[in-house]
C-alpha cells in the first residue's frame, strides 16, 4: 500500500506521477460505481469541440441543477398566501361579508395588504440575492476546442474536462485525466478527515475540493445524476438552518392554536345558541372575538425583517446564502478570524532575502525562481516569490510537493541546466521555519526576531532526502530567509474594537507563525495579542483546549483539522461561533462554526460551505451582518410581544364572556382599530428600528413572560370596565355604550403595553405612541369617524371609570413588567 505524499511514498510510478492510496475500496458507499462504457463520454485532454458541446446541449446533456440562492417565486406567494390563519381568517371574512357592515370586514382587507407587502418584500430579497449570487458564482475552468475558460457551473456538459487548483471545489462527478500531487478533501462527503491523492483514472465527487495539488478531470455525472444533487438538492440555496427566531414562532403558533380551537367553539356556542339575541350581530360578536386570537401579523413581520435585512445587506455586496445566517450572526458572542485574507490583505511583497550557512544569494534567488516555475497555481506567498524572483535560469523541477496547510510547507527537485542535458538534480523546501527546523537550531532566534515585527518569514531549505521519503524535511539544511510583509486590511482595526464594544469575543486562528500572527494582531489593536499561543502545544481533550482557547485570543500554527476542533471546543463551552476565511484550510471549520463566512475572493470551496459571503472582500463589512441581525432579533422579540398581548387578552374576554354568558363586548371593526392602532403600524415601524443589543436566547420565554401577565391585565381590566359598564347603562343602545367604554379602557391599556415595549425612548418612538393617541382621540370626536367605528361615548361617569380602571391597570403593568425581569431573567 502506497502512502499520502506528506508522509511519503514508495518511489515515482512509470508514469512520472507520484504513488497514491487506491481510496475507492474503503469509499465505496460514497465513490459511485464507474459507468457503464456506453454512458461514458469521450474524454480528450484538450477538452470537448464547440460542435461536441452543442451537440451535448441538446441531448440535454448539461449540469441543469438550478443554482438559487432562495425560494422560487412560486414558493414565495405559496407560502405568504396558503398559511392556516390566513385560511381561518379568509372563512370569517367571507362570512362577515355577508352578514355584516363592511367596516367589520376590514380585518380581511388588512389580511390581504399584509400578505402583498409579504411578497413584494420576499421578491425584492429574492431579486437581490439572486443578482448577487450571480456575481459570487462559481466559474470553474473547462477545456475547449484546446483553451482553457471559465463558464458557470450550469453550463459544464457530459464530457467536458474541467481543471483543478488548490481551494477549487468539484462541481459535478468525474474521472481524473491529469494529476500533478493532486490532493482532494472528501471530508464532507465522507467525514475522512486526510485529503485523498488522486492519479489519473481515479474518480471525483462533487462537493469534495482540492487542498493541494492540480489536474483536470472529465465530467462523467452531471446534473442531478452527480453525487452531491442526489445528496441533497446541494445546488439549492434555501435551506432553513436552524433559526430559533423561526422555530419559536412555529412553537407559539402552534400554542395559539390548540387555546384557539376550544375557546372559540365555547365562544360561537355561547353567542348564537345561549344568547337570545340578533343573529346576525351575534354572528358579528363571534368573529369579533375569534379574529383577534390571531397573531396574524407576527409571522408576515418576521419575513419581512428578514427580507429587508437581506436588501439592506445586498447593497453592501453581502450575500446572504442562508436567511437564518443574519440572525445566528447577531447571536455570536466569539468570532474566530483567519488572518491571511482577513485581517490581511491576500497579496504579500518580499522585503528581504537573508542568506544562511554561506549560501550565495545569487544562487538563492535561482532556487526561488525555479521553485516559483514549478507550481502553476501559487499561493500568496509564493506569488510573492515569484514576482520578487522571476528568473530561475536553466534549471527546471523534475518532482514536485505541493503546498498543504497540514504540512506547512512546499517543496521540489529541480536539475539544473537545460532540459537535453541532464545537470546535477537538488531537493529544496520552502516553508514554515519552526517546522522544516529542530527547535534547537540557531536560525530560529533570528526568524523570531523578525516575527515578533509582524513580518512572514519562510526558509528556503535544501533537502537531505527525497520528496517521496517517509519525512523529506529530516536533516534539511537552512539555505535563506525569505521575508515577507503582509498588508493589513485598513478597516481591520476598527471592526476589532466593533466587536470589542459589542462584547464580541474575536480569535486570531492561524496557519502561521504564532509570534508573527500576534504582531500583526497587536497592530490592529486586538486586545490580548501579547499573549500567543502556538497551538501545536495545545491540548487534545476538548474541555482543555476550550479553557485554554477562552483564556487566549491568538493562536498561530493551527492545523485545519485543529481549526475544526477549536470551533468544536468554544461551543461544547456554550458559545455561538462564527469563523471567517478565504482558503481551502478553513473549509472545515467554516462548515462546523454556527455562522461560516467566506471572503468573496477566497477558494471556491470556501464559499460553497458559508453562509455569508462578503463580495467585496471587505472585513469591515461584518459589523453590518451583526447589527442587521441584532436589529431583525431584537425587534421581532419587541413587537411579538404586543402580538402575543393582543392574544393572551382575546382568548381569555372569550374565556370570560362563555362563563358569564353575557354578549361579546366587540365587533370587528372596533378590534381592528385597536390593533391597527397598538399593534400594527407601531409594529412595523419598531420592526425595522436600529438595535443593537446582541440577541438573547430562549425566544419563547422571552416573549411570553411578558406577553402572558400584559394580557391577563388587560383582559382584567377590559372584562371589568364592561360588567360595570352593564350595570351602569339600560335601555336601547346600551350595548354600544358598554362596547365603548370597554373599548377605551383596552385601548388606554393596549397603549400602555405599546409604550414600555417601544422603550428606551427616543423622539420618534415618544411621537410614534403619542400619534396613536391621537388617531384613536379623532376617531372618537369626529362623528362620521364616531358612526363609522360604531365608538360613541355615552355620559361621563363611566367614559372616566374607563380611565380609572385602564390607569389602575398600567400601573400593575409597571410593577409586573419589573416584577418578571427580575424574576424571570432572560
Amino acid at each position: 500500500m502506497t502512502q499520502r505524499a506528506d508522509i511519503g511514498t514508495d518511489g515515482p510510478e512509470p508514469d512520472g506521477h507520484t504513488p497514491v492510496i487506491d481510496a475507492g475500496a474503503e469509499l465505496d458507499p460514497v465513490h459511485p460505481r464507474e459507468p457503464p462504457p456506453s454512458r461514458r463520454p469521450a474524454a480528450s485532454a484538450t477538452g470537448l469541440t464547440s460542435a461536441e458541446v452543442a451537440e451535448r446541449v441538446a441531448r440535454g446533456e448539461v449540469n441543469d441543477v438550478p443554482v438559487r440562492s432562495s425560494r422560487s417565486a412560486v414558493d414565495i406567494v405559496r407560502a405568504n398566501v396558503f398559511t392556516r390563519f390566513n385560511a381561518i381568517i379568509g372563512v370569517l371574512w367571507v362570512i362577515m361579508l355577508f352578514v355584516a357592515p363592511i367596516q367589520d370586514s376590514l380585518f380581511g382587507f388588512v389580511i390581504v395588504a399584509n400578505t402583498g407587502i409579504g411578497i413584494i418584500q420576499e421578491l425584492r430579497a429574492k431579486k437581490t440575492l439572486d443578482s448577487l449570487a450571480v456575481i459570487g458564482e462559481a466559474k470553474p475552468r473547462v477545456r475547449r476546442d484546446g483553451a482553457a475558460l471559465s463558464v458557470s457551473t450550469s453550463e459544464i456538459v457530459l464530457g467536458d474536462v474541467v481543471e483543478l487548483g488548490p481551494g477549487d471545489k468539484v462541481v459535478v462527478d468525474g474521472e481524473i485525466v491529469e494529476a500533478d500531487n493532486l490532493e482532494i478533501d472528501e471530508s464532507l462527503l465522507t467525514g475522512e478527515a486526510d485529503p485523498v491523492l488522486k492519479r489519473p483514472g481515479d474518480q471525483v465527487m462533487s462537493g469534495s475540493f482540492v487542498v493541494a495539488g492540480g489536474g483536470a478531470f472529465t465530467a462523467t455525472k452531471v446534473g442531478r445524476e452527480a453525487y452531491a444533487a442526489q445528496l441533497a438538492e446541494e445546488a439549492s440555496r434555501f435551506t432553513l438552518v436552524h433559526s430559533e427566531l423561526r422555530s419559536g414562532i412555529s412553537t407559539i403558533l402552534k400554542y395559539v392554536t390548540w387555546m384557539m380551537v376550544p375557546t372559540a367553539i365555547g365562544l360561537i356556542i355561547s353567542q348564537l345558541v345561549v344568547k337570545d339575541t340578533d343573529f346576525k350581530n351575534s354572528i358579528a360578536r363571534t368573529v369579533g372575538g375569534i379574529v383577534p386570537m390571531i397573531p396574524e401579523g407576527l409571522v408576515l413581520l418576521t419575513s419581512v425583517a428578514f427580507a429587508i435585512g437581506v436588501i439592506r445587506l445586498g447593497r453592501k455586496q453581502c450575500l446572504v446564502q442562508e436567511l437564518p445566517a443574519i440572525e445566528g450572526l447577531a447571536r455570536v458572542d466569539v468570532v474566530c478570524l483567519d488572518k491571511t485574507g482577513t485581517l490581511t490583505e491576500g497579496g504579500m511583497d518580499v522585503t528581504e532575502l537573508r542568506p544562511l550557512n554561506g549560501t550565495d544569494e545569487a544562487y538563492a534567488r535561482r532556487v526561488l525562481g525555479a521553485l516559483g516555475a514549478s507550481d502553476p497555481r501559487p499561493n500568496a506567498s509564493l506569488q510573492a516569490i515569484v514576482d520578487a524572483y522571476p528568473d530561475g535560469g536553466e534549471w527546471r523541477a523534475t518532482a514536485a510537493l505541493p503546498f498543504s496547510s497540514a504540512r506547512k510547507y512546499s517543496g521540489a527537485t529541480l536539475a539544473e541546466g537545460p532540459a537535453d542535458r541532464d545537470g546535477p538534480a537538488t531537493t529544496w523546501l520552502l516553508g514554515a521555519p519552526d517546522v522544516l527546523l529542530p527547535t534547537d537550531d540557531p536560525s530560529l532566534a533570528e526568524v523570531d526576531a523578525l516575527n515578533r515585527e509582524g513580518l512572514r518569514v519562510l526558509l528556503l531549505a535544501r533537502a537531505a532526502r527525497p520528496l517521496d521519503a517517509p519525512s523529506p524535511a529530516q536533516g534539511a539544511k537552512p539555505a535563506a530567509l525569505v521575508v515577507l510583509e503582509q498588508r493589513l486590511r485598513p478597516d481591520a482595526s476598527e471592526t476589532l474594537r466593533y466587536f470589542e464594544d459589542q462584547n464580541v469575543a474575536a480569535k486570531v486562528i492561524s496557519g502561521d507563525n504564532a509570534v508573527a500572527v500576534g504582531a500583526v494582531a497587536a497592530k490592529l489593536g486586538l486586545p490580548g495579542a501579547s499573549a500567543t499561543v502556538d497551538a501545536r502545544k495545545l491540548p487534545a481533550e476538548r474541555e482543555a483546549m476550550g479553557e485554554e482557547i477562552d483564556a487566549n485570543a491568538v493562536f498561530g500554527r493551527v492545523s485545519p483539522q485543529q481549526k475544526r476542533d477549536m470551533v468544536g471546543a468554544l461551543q461544547s463551552r456554550g458559545h455561538t461561533v462564527a469563523m471567517t476565511g478565504d482558503g481551502v484550510n478553513d473549509v472545515l471549520a467554516l462548515k462546523d462554526a454556527d455562522i461560516g463566512v467566506s471572503m468573496g475572493s477566497g477558494s471556491e470551496a470556501t464559499k460553497a460551505v458559508a453562509q455569508i459571503v462578503l463580495l467585496n472582500n471587505s472585513f469591515a463589512t461584518l459589523p453590518s451582518v451583526v447589527a442587521e441581525g441584532r436589529r431583525v432579533i431584537g425587534n421581532i422579540t419587541r413587537v411579538a410581544t404586543l402580538f402575543l398581548t393582543k392574544t393572551v387578552y382575546s382568548v381569555l374576554l372569550a374565556i370570560l364572556v362563555v362563563c358569564s354568558q353575557v354578549e361579546y363586548p366587540f365587533l370587528p371593526r372596533h378590534l381592528t382599530l385597536l390593533s391597527t392602532l397598538t399593534i400594527g403600524v407601531p409594529a412595523f415601524f419598531l420592526a425595522l428600528a436600529p438595535n443593537k443589543e446582541r440577541a438573547k436566547p430562549h425566544f419563547v420565554r422571552r416573549v411570553m413572560r411578558y406577553a402572558v401577565p400584559a394580557g391577563v391585565i388587560a383582559a382584567a381590566a377590559t372584562f371589568a370596565t364592561y360588567l360595570l359598564a352593564r350595570s351602569h347603562y339600560s335601555g336601547t343602545g346600551a350595548l354600544d355604550a358598554e362596547t365603548s367604554a370597554a373599548t377605551l379602557c383596552l385601548f388606554l391599556v393596549s397603549l400602555w403595553v405599546l409604550a414600555i415595549v417601544a422603550r428606551p425612548y427616543t423622539w420618534w418612538r415618544i411621537g410614534l405612541v403619542a400619534t396613536m393617541a391621537g388617531a384613536f382621540l379623532l376617531v372618537l370626536v369626529v362623528p362620521w369617524l364616531q358612526e363609522f367605528f360604531a365608538l360613541k361615548l355615552v355620559g361621563t361617569v363611566m367614559p372616566w371609570a374607563a380611565v380609572a380602571i385602564a390607569a389602575t391597570a398600567a400601573a400593575v403593568l409597571e410593577i409586573a413588567w419589573r416584577w418578571v425581569g427580575r424574576r424571570f431573567p432572560a
